[in-house]
């Protein structure tokens, strides 16, 4: 019997795994999550969620002609939409976790209702259509047993409520927290950066200081905690009421920081509004030649040129490092027409490595989402100059995407340049245009080049050369 590639972090739950079979996603389902599925469909809310978006289109598949060889233990299969763009929570702005929350939590709720309940609480079971958050994961819905607690509720702190309460009440990014800890924040973790002060705050005491107090006094006995707690008795009305009243706190958490380093770049840079009128142009030009599947708007900031590309690309996704930039156009994108813009918190000088088990639990962005063309808008001075990378090496990090791309060169008269460059005079002598082009003409044909009208910055349309 031939084997089936699961999908990466599918392993998680063995009663449900996910394979990819000719671009299309399916779901094998074990006995007992088929019965969880079952009773799933013939909800109410089930249909509703789908009908808006915020559940992953899904159907039972009746013939498997054609679909691989399965394991016998997988007595039925289940297909879904697929997502466009797997992102992860280390790759989000505060905004997107925190409507990923409320998604979770209203999910929750309306599956409380008509007796079922989620057996987990992680933001990898969202992913995102554009700015839309969908549930994804079927399986982790299952028939509520009488008696049960929010079994998800630790998990949901780890991953989403302690990550938002660090980025609210203490401006510190949970990007970094999460990308190095994939099971979240520790109780005792966040307890240890809270100051005093910070248990008058919303949830601190009741979700940070209590459940820490609990997980030092258990973690060390042999009790089973589980049915500790189930012979203690929850009351469905009882979890529906802490599982409201957590909804409330997250809906209440803002980040409110002051303005960033390239929050307000289109206020501070050194375009001429003609530089801008023209650059805007060359990409409405490129993008307009064909439709494309997917397009990379590297240090997007606003994202004026995502929403120029967005308008014939299935999909685009604006990545930039200032988080403050990302969580205004998810603000802004959210409040537009144009919804197939997925914006996304990334440095690629410190690019997310694959992570989990064996590394392949949760890929590199690039092996998740190849691009058919990247945008580096004043990108590369800032890499090559900013963060010591080689100017070949830049080129050649183009070229492995295997993308199309439009790339600008900013000289060293240019006043964002030579702020670069004070202090850094030993990479001077190599960053000039006659050397960028030499190097991208190695690995790409040039089929545009216009120099913008100040004359310290030029544009480059290049085709990667195929071998």
């Amino acid at each position: 019997m031939a084997a089936t590639r699961y999908e990466p972090g599918s392993f998680r739950d063995p009663a449900a795994r996910i394979f990819r079979h000719e671009n299309r996603i399916f779901r094998c389902l074990s006995a007992d999550a088929l019965r969880d599925w079952q009773h799933l469909s013939d909800t109410t809310f089930f249909s509703a969620f789908v009908a808006d978006g915020r559940l992953i289109d899904t159907i039972p598949v009746d013939d498997r002609a054609g679909l691989p060889e399965l394991d016998p233990s997988w007595v039925a299969v289940l297909e879904h939409q697929p997502v466009p763009v797997v992102s992860y929570p280390y790759e989000w702005c505060f905004g997107m976790l925190r409507d990923a929350a409320l998604l979770q939590l209203d999910l929750l709720l309306a599956a409380l209702d008509e007796g079922m309940t989620l057996k987990d609480a992680t933001p990898f079971n969202v992913q995102w259509f554009g700015v839309q958050p969908t549930f994804i994961d079927m399986a982790s819905f299952t028939i509520a047993e009488p008696g049960e607690p929010w079994v998800g509720y630790r998990q949901f702190c780890q991953l989403f409520l302690y990550p938002l309460l660090l980025q609210a009440y203490k401006d510190v990014p949970f990007q970094p927290w999460l990308r190095g800890s994939l099971e979240g924040i520790e109780p005792m973790h966040l307890r240890r950066v809270l100051a005093l002060r910070d248990y008058l705050r919303a949830g601190v005491l009741t979700h940070v200081y209590l459940l820490s107090k609990v997980q030092a006094r258990y973690q060390d006995t042999e009790r089973d905690v589980k049915t500790d707690l189930r012979r203690a008795g929850f009351s469905a009305a009882l979890v529906k009421n802490n599982v409201s009243r957590m909804r409330r706190l997250v809906d209440g958490l803002r980040w409110d920081p002051p303005d960033s380093t390239w929050s307000e770049y289109t206020t501070c840079n050194t375009y001429t509004d003609g530089d801008q009128q023209q650059k805007a142009a060359f990409v409405q030009r490129v993008v307009g030649e064909r439709r494309r599947d997917l397009v990379w708007d590297v240090g997007c900031n606003t994202g004026l040129y995502s929403r120029i590309a967005a308008e014939n690309t299935g999909q685009v996704v604006a990545i930039d490092g200032d988080h403050l930039a990302i969580e205004r156009l998810y603000g802004a994108v959210k409040l537009e027409p144009t919804r197939n813009i997925l914006p996304l918190v990334g440095n690629v000088a410190d690019p997310t490595p694959p992570l989990g088990w064996r590394g392949l639990e949760r890929p590199a962005l690039l092996d998740r989402a190849r691009p058919d063309l990247m945008l580096c808008l004043a990108l590369m001075h800032h890499i090559v100059i900013g963060r010591n990378v080689p100017l070949p090496d830049f080129v050649e990090w183009l070229a492995e995407s295997g993308a199309e791309v439009v790339v600008e060169f900013v000289t060293r008269d240019d006043p964002m340049v030579e702020r670069l460059l004070r202090n850094r005079d030993v990479l001077a002598d190599g960053y000039t245009i006659e050397r960028f082009e030499a190097v991208l003409l190695e690995a790409f044909d040039v089929v545009a080049k216009e120099p913008l009208g100040s004359g310290t910055r030029t544009l480059y349309h290049g085709l990667p050369r195929r071998s």
